[in-house]
């Protein structure tokens, strides 16, 4: 049940975020397509109790942006197709391409999280190591 609230909180963030805060980087564009959040699959961690792996895939269409966005989790993103754009408050803005992967910790303030191509589409996936019952994603105002 947690689950399907997490990830419907995760669609809708993506879906109407975008749109209530405007694009991450592309202040020219608001009206940028939001992402595709599919859930891969979910599994408790007997051996640490209280976590669970999350994972999702996401998908951008051409130009699509994250709104900004925290985890309070583990998050681990391997792109799988396209070319994708990520950062983190203070750190260094990476673009990243299909077998590259990208880490944001538990405190990260998910600053940039965009298609780095207008043209084409882009693929990732996502393993969150977090605390069951917290949400995949938390908006930031």
């Amino acid at each position: 049940m947690h689950i399907h609230r997490s990830l419907s909180l995760l669609a809708l963030m993506w879906s109407g975020a975008t749109m209530a805060q405007g694009p991450v980087h592309d202040a020219g564009n608001d009206d940028a397509p939001p992402p595709v959040v599919t859930h891969v699959m979910t599994q408790a961690l007997p051996d640490y109790p209280g976590k669970e792996a999350l994972m999702i895939t996401v998908e951008f269409p051409p130009g699509g942006v994250d709104p900004i966005h925290r985890h309070d989790a583990h998050g681990f993103i391997y792109v799988l197709e396209g070319s994708i754009v990520m950062g983190v408050a203070g750190g260094k803005e990476v673009t990243l391409t299909p077998g590259q992967s990208f880490h944001e910790g538990p405190k990260d303030l998910h600053t940039v999280g965009r298609n780095a191509s207008k043209e084409k589409p882009a693929k990732f996936l996502v393993l969150l190591l977090k605390d069951v019952g917290k949400p995949a994603v938390i908006p930031v105002p």
